[in-house]
């Protein structure tokens, strides 16, 4: 008789839920194409529970969402995960408090990502959108989101961000140039409203360049 798995899998259920109503939410906006993205959220302190690669992320159910422990290695499943893993197990090794981490390819986030790739950082400062995202109080606070270079080589990429906040910088989300967006939240809740705000300010600092063209 195999071993138990080590986690509750009540909650990997709950997990697997909610992962998959922010799937069809997010790819009917259309921001999620072509199996693109993946989604996590935390089970406990030593398990997340993400998405099998592959997925089409607007169909996914409970047998499309696996667990992984904090090495990224998957638990109870000959299923792969991610080539991303590392990202997301980055983020709640990082920060405790993040309870689900959601990344997406939408064209906003996309373009946003090759023109402010030279720059290093997206400024966002004086949008009233701003206070979407946990910790920000008022309009006249600064939100940056890095844009770092992209690579298959994850070690490389996750050293690019443990740099910036090792740095003391602030990290509330990031992209990925010619990719996508990576953001997080106390809960999946709380992401949702994390990643709606940020593809919000995204274009309007988008569509601020092109009327200033």
């Amino acid at each position: 008789m195999p071993p138990p798995p080590g986690y509750d899998r009540t909650r990997l259920a709950a997990c697997a839920r909610s992962i998959a109503d922010a799937g069809r939410a997010l790819a009917a906006q259309g921001w999620t194409p072509a199996t693109s993205s993946n989604f996590s959220a935390r089970i406990d302190a030593g398990h997340i529970a993400i998405t099998v690669s592959g997925r089409d992320k607007g169909q996914l159910d409970e047998g499309d969402v696996m667990v992984v422990d904090m090495s990224g290695r998957p638990v109870d499943t000959d299923a792969r995960p991610s080539a991303e893993t590392a990202l997301h197990v980055q983020i709640y090794l990082r920060f405790p408090e993040a309870g689900a981490v959601l990344h997406t390819h939408s064209r906003t986030q996309t373009v946003a990502s090759r023109l402010f790739a030279p720059a290093g950082a997206i400024r966002l400062q004086g949008w009233e959108l701003q206070k979407a995202i946990a910790g920000h109080t008022t309009h006249e606070s600064v939100l940056e989101v890095p844009v770092f270079p992209n690579t298959q080589h994850m070690p490389d990429l996750t050293a690019r961000i443990d740099a910036w906040l090792d740095a003391g910088k602030p990290l509330y989300a990031y992209l990925i140039d010619g990719h996508g967006i990576y953001t997080w939240g106390r809960d999946m809740a709380e992401t949702r409203r994390h990643l709606e705000a940020l593809e919000f300010l995204l274009a309007c600092e988008l569509d601020l360049r092109r009327l200033s063209a």
